[in-house]
């Protein structure tokens, strides 16, 4: 059962930009630290970026420091993935996870979306 709704994904060149969304509607979302995971081709999901309930944290993966940036807006209810320098390797299905905290995130979160594909080109 989907749980958290992820937009934004699409095609993009080698350089550019995408920003991705995640709402996760019907939930105190202010009570939910946010995480985006992704699986390329042929590869295990791994864990991109996470945002604690208030924003106060974040934690990236070694391979989205100085690139990725996660951001929220617990009034509108969303918490977004601003990608930039995007690269042929950042090709995957993008998934926002929540969990009441974000150690949990980046363990196993409980709650996920369905996904949205990001394809960049080289």
């Amino acid at each position: 059962q989907v749980q958290l709704v992820e937009s934004g994904g699409g095609l993009a060149q080698a350089g550019g930009s995408l920003r991705l969304s995640c709402a996760f509607p019907g939930r105190t979302f202010s009570a939910y630290a946010i995480g985006w995971f992704r699986q390329g081709p042929g590869k295990d999901r791994e864990f991109v970026a996470g945002i604690t309930r208030l924003g106060a944290g974040t934690s990236y993966a070694d391979s989205a420091k100085g690139r990725f940036n996660i951001s929220r807006d617990n009034a509108k209810g969303m918490v977004y993935l601003q990608m930039n320098s995007l690269k042929p390797e950042d090709t995957a299905v993008y998934y926002c996870a929540a969990d009441a905290l974000l150690a949990a995130v980046q363990r196993n979160p409980q709650y996920w979306g369905q996904g949205t594909q990001v394809t960049v080109s080289s």
